[in-house]
């Protein structure tokens, strides 16, 4: 009975990692092996703490603060992962020797920016809102904490911490200041 528990348990981490995959194809633009494993173990393990599903995501709003948002969760976070590329590439091409990127540390960053966002949610008579934890412990902190419980390295844990405001008073690094501007980009215009 203990052994069918754990490949029960085996199988249903599996499947959760496949859901992941699906809504989060981007995971696989990360070359370093184990860094994407730790990028993915990450997701799955905000989802299995979040009231939400992986399909979920691409339906709630991407923000609570902004009224009647119809851009879902996952649409934002894409368009935030492929502008950190786009702009990454382009200053590659353009400034060659001159600027350093790590691309995989810069897109496991921009894929976990918002993992704590996750547990930030509660759903209470059918709607959608923060919870008391999310109140008091805003997603670039929980982010931070998820990604140290799974081994991910400063540099990644460094983008999630100052992607928003709260990295405002710190020297970002230039993978940050990357993930930072395009998730304002794909933020910011839906704030009028």
């Amino acid at each position: 009975l203990f052994c069918k528990f754990y490949v029960f348990r085996g199988q249903r981490k599996e499947k959760m990692k496949d859901k992941v995959l699906e809504i989060w194809p981007e995971i696989n633009w990360i070359k370093d092996e184990d860094l994407r494993t730790k990028t993915l173990d990450a997701w799955v393990y905000a989802i299995e703490n979040s009231p939400l599903e992986p399909k979920d995501l691409e339906e709630i709003p991407f923000s609570l603060l902004i009224k009647d948002c119809s851009v879902s969760f996952m649409n934002h976070k894409r368009t935030c992962v492929q502008l950190a590329v786009d702009i990454a590439k382009t200053m590659i091409d353009n400034f060659g020797k001159e600027i350093k990127v790590d691309m995989d540390i810069m897109i496991s960053g921009a894929i976990l920016i918002d993992v704590g966002k996750l547990l930030e949610y509660e759903i209470v008579d059918g709607k959608l809102g923060t919870s008391d934890y999310g109140k008091v412990v805003r997603h670039p902190f929980s982010g931070v904490a998820i990604a140290a419980r799974f081994g991910l390295p400063p540099g990644v844990q460094h983008i999630i911490g100052t992607h928003s405001k709260e990295g405002d008073l710190g020297k970002r690094t230039v993978e940050s200041i990357i993930v930072h501007h395009a998730d304002f980009v794909s933020f910011e215009p839906f704030k009028a």
